[in-house]
């Protein structure tokens, strides 16, 4: 397992977590795939999650005063629900019509933006009932496989927040959700020391790729910043359709 593919999958897995964390959304989302093709994704995400859960924490100091009070208290709520979901479904849930769901919302809601893009439309308040289904749908689908990107975006793209206080809103509430992971991963025991081990090499190259995802947002202009986001959205979800239909 530790052969020289596996690592350098594995550092790139790292850098595209890193890389997520430092504001680049969806990005993140390519880590579990990438190094799934050479260990089960279960694997992967549990081997992933403290590398997730260190670049969370250089990402939160990064946007520490950008995000919106209201979205993740919201969101907060039904990622606690959708975790619970996923750890009390773990045994029977089927991970690969999980990850073809996720993949078929974000990929019609990317093409309904990019289809729909000249259109300004006003922005949509954070109300409780869209934003806890989503919510929910968000922590579940992390749980299961690091997949929470589209659904998020589903929910929160549409209320038209500045980059800043995007980035920051998604790095704060996917550092909770990752946070909170952490014990059912462990009953599941899906972090034992092996995988702890590796974690500790992969975190250097993310925590450097998290500066570079920093330096990268804050000089790239908002429309080009909102595009990459989309066109990664649907890009990452076709991949998702992909893994989920050929199992």
């Amino acid at each position: 397992m530790q052969g020289e593919t596996f690592w350098i999958l594995a550092v790139i897995s790292s850098i595209c977590v890193g890389l997520g964390k430092g504001g680049l959304p969806v990005i993140g989302m390519l880590a579990v795939p990438v190094l799934a093709l050479v260990i089960s994704p279960i694997a992967a995400a549990g081997m992933l999650l403290p590398v997730y859960v260190l670049s969370d924490m250089i990402g939160l100091y990064n946007y520490r005063r950008d995000f919106d009070r209201r979205v993740l208290a919201i969101m907060m709520v039904g990622m606690t629900v959708g975790v619970g979901l996923g750890w009390a479904t773990a045994k029977i849930v089927s991970e690969d019509l999980v990850t073809l769901i996720v993949g078929l919302m974000g990929a019609i809601f990317a093409l309904n933006l990019i289809l729909r893009h000249k259109e300004d439309r006003p922005a949509k308040e954070a109300r409780w009932p869209g934003g806890m289904f989503w919510g929910t749908v968000t922590g579940f689908t992390s749980f299961v496989s690091h997949s929470g990107g589209p659904p998020f975006q589903v929910w929160v793209l549409p209320l038209k927040l500045s980059k800043s206080v995007f980035v920051g809103t998604s790095i704060i509430a996917f550092s909770y959700v990752n946070a909170i992971k952490l014990v059912p991963y462990y009953f599941l025991g899906q972090l034992n020391p092996d995988n702890l081990r590796i974690a500790a090499v992969l975190m250097v190259p993310a925590g450097l790729a998290v500066i570079g995802g920093v330096r990268l947002v804050r000089i790239l202009p908002d429309q080009v910043f909102f595009r990459i986001v989309v066109w990664a959205l649907l890009v990452v979800s076709i991949k998702l359709i992909w893994d989920g239909a050929i199992g």
